[in-house]
């Protein structure tokens, strides 16, 4: 049969540098075939040239409801950096429009990085109602010819005692949110925040992604209950949390002790870099912690993980582009991850293992699966990480979403 798209000389994650490569060839917009050379003609025909060709990029924590707003809030004093203070300062002058049209500069350069999954968390509080939401609902579907959406909803603000959140949830999982977030951090009652949240998870029967455990010692650890409730309620698979820097500040055998609840408990981490060594250890004036847990230790240790960028461009993380391959570099420099079979494991954090932790287990380039891929100026994805390699293009169910040219010298 003929293809719709074939791909030649790609190299995948799994052969390494100067291991073989193959041809791969797409119809219908899913892969149909891979083999070391494919004959079949096809509509169109991409040289990959022995570069990289990976599962497409999966951005499993972001908020694009609050991106680029750096310019709008006030500057830092000092080391305490008061982000959600200056964050809430400006929610007034959110929009529908503005939202969608602040969210669409960051959505896209993801896009033009590789990223053809992504989960989003959406704030709903009475200060900014609905109005985050909606703004990223309206780009679920505008943008559905490059990458998947799912909404997660969350009251960064508190939920049990910010009166009216808990119905503007409940409103958001009635008006198209498939996820349900938490920051129990913020509540006066952290515990009766997560309670609730998983109240909610089962009722709608949406998964369960929280922000948890960020703090300058390991004394308490909300994770604990988090795997309780999900045993309880039968949800394991389905729970995620995200910064857990809390995990960077124990000893290996409690971290191993911890590590193996959260694997029993099937509850996934996600490591959010730049955030977490922006916001970490601001009440240390040297010898500062790196705040970021070593995600490949706990992989290793059972714990499904991923690594994702969180904020960009707001008093949270004032810097980013939406580049994965750059933020799995930070991660790596930070925990001092630089092996082959290290940095192997974290490319997973972005691809592979990401997708599982949202449960879209047709991720990944294999025959019969949606031809959603990344093609990368490197020979292997350890190369396209130590480096930073550029991506070249990317392809949600075989169409071509973006293109950038391989730089060219010109010599004299």
């Amino acid at each position: 049969m003929g293809f719709d798209l074939l791909v030649r000389d790609a190299r995948l994650p799994e052969a390494g540098r100067g291991g073989p490569t193959v041809d791969i060839g797409v119809y219908g917009g899913r892969f149909a075939a891979i083999a070391p050379r494919l004959a079949e003609e096809a509509g169109e025909v991409v040289e990959a040239g022995g570069r990289l060709v990976s599962p497409g990029f999966v951005e499993t924590h972001i908020h694009l409801d609050k991106t680029c707003i750096i310019d709008r809030c006030a500057c830092e004093e000092g080391r305490a950096h008061r982000a959600m203070e200056r964050v809430s300062a400006v929610k007034h002058t959110f929009t529908v429009e503005d939202v969608a049209d602040r969210a669409t500069r960051t959505l896209e350069k993801c896009i033009t990085h590789g990223t053809t999954l992504m989960r989003t968390h959406a704030e709903v509080d009475p200060k900014v109602g609905l109005r985050g939401f909606e703004g990223v609902r309206s780009l679920v579907e505008r943008y559905a010819w490059a990458i998947d959406i799912e909404i997660c909803v969350m009251p960064q603000e508190g939920l049990t005692d910010n009166p009216g959140t808990d119905e503007l949830m409940v409103a958001a999982l009635e008006n198209g949110a498939t996820v349900v977030g938490a920051a129990p951090s913020y509540d006066a009652d952290p515990a009766a925040q997560i309670r609730r949240v998983f109240e909610l998870a089962r009722r709608y029967d949406l998964d369960i992604d929280m922000h948890l455990d960020s703090g300058n010692t390991a004394e308490h650890l909300d994770l604990l209950l988090v795997c309780e409730l999900a045993e309880e309620h039968g949800w394991q698979g389905r729970v995620t949390i995200g910064h857990a820097t809390k995990l960077s500040l124990v000893p290996p055998d409690r971290l191993a002790e911890l590590a193996a609840r959260l694997r029993d408990a099937g509850v996934a981490v996600t490591v959010l870099p730049s955030t977490d060594l922006w916001l970490g250890g601001r009440d240390q004036q040297w010898g500062v912690r790196r705040n970021v847990a070593d995600a490949n230790a706990l992989s290793r240790l059972g714990v499904l993980c991923a690594i994702s960028s969180n904020n960009i461009l707001n008093p949270f993380t004032p810097m980013g582009d939406g580049q994965l391959i750059r933020q799995a570099n930070l991660y790596a420099n930070t925990v001092q991850r630089a092996s082959p079979e290290e940095l192997e494991a974290v490319w997973g954090m972005f691809t592979t293992d990401s997708a599982r932790l949202m449960r879209r287990q047709d991720h990944g380039i294999a025959p019969g699966k949606p031809a959603d891929f990344v093609l990368v100026d490197a020979p292997s994805a350890v190369d396209a990480l130590r480096e930073i390699a550029p991506t070249l293009g990317a392809w949600k169910r075989g169409r071509r979403t973006f293109t950038r040219g391989a730089p060219v010298l010109h010599r004299p």
